[in-house]
């Protein structure tokens, strides 16, 4: 058995919940989730901790797309405690098997810093999305200040091993914004250890 097969399977699951499901992560979420609206797609469903936060009133129906099948077990028990109807689709979010302006909210919280290539799934949620819909986005990324920055470098090769390869030091802004987003941004550190606790969230629409 390859040890780090074994690891992504049994161990990742787990310890991405712990550090995703920590309380400060849980109220960026809250600044976010309730906001969609509609039929919504949220990339990087993972263990389904977005759904107890959406607004039942104002959401149609998720789809959600997580490459880890691992995940879906918990994000499925989560989807019928929420009493929404989710379809997880087991697929990366680089090339997203639906059709043209088929969502009108796009959801993406801590995912962007896995994605091999962000760019590219963002043009996609900007296809996906309806004329006027919102991607809500709230993710870790590039600290302000030079002295965390070298810290994100200095432990970016032992933390991508280890966090299914989290990159602690990508540009958010400068994402959004290459892949043909209008981002409205609010950041800042939120409790946790510096080198991953700098934060940009807020919500997107197709410049």
């Amino acid at each position: 058995m390859h040890h780090g097969n074994w690891y992504e399977r049994n161990v990742l699951p787990w310890l991405i919940e712990l550090a995703c499901g920590m309380r400060s992560v849980g109220r960026q979420r809250m600044k976010v989730i309730p906001q969609a609206q509609g039929r919504v797609l949220e990339i990087g469903l993972g263990t389904g901790l977005n759904l107890p936060f959406y607004d039942t009133s104002r959401v149609s129906g998720i789809v959600g797309v997580e490459p880890s099948l691992r995940m879906h077990r918990l994000a499925l028990s989560r989807s019928r405690a929420a009493q929404l109807p989710v379809e997880i689709v087991g697929i990366g979010a680089e090339r997203l098997p639906l059709a043209d302006h088929a969502f009108d909210t796009v959801v993406s919280t801590y995912t962007l810093c896995t994605i091999p290539d962000p760019v590219a799934a963002l043009r996609e949620v900007r296809r996906v999305l309806a004329p006027g819909g919102r991607l809500l986005f709230s993710e870790h990324g590039r600290a302000p200040d030079e002295r965390v920055r070298k810290w994100q470098a200095r432990l970016q090769p032992v933390w991508g091993r280890f966090s299914g390869g989290c990159q602690l030091g990508r540009d958010i802004p400068a994402i959004l914004k290459e892949a043909g987003f209008d981002p409205q941004v609010q950041a800042m550190y939120i409790p946790g250890p510096r080198f991953a606790s700098y934060h940009y969230w807020g919500e997107a629409i197709a410049a």
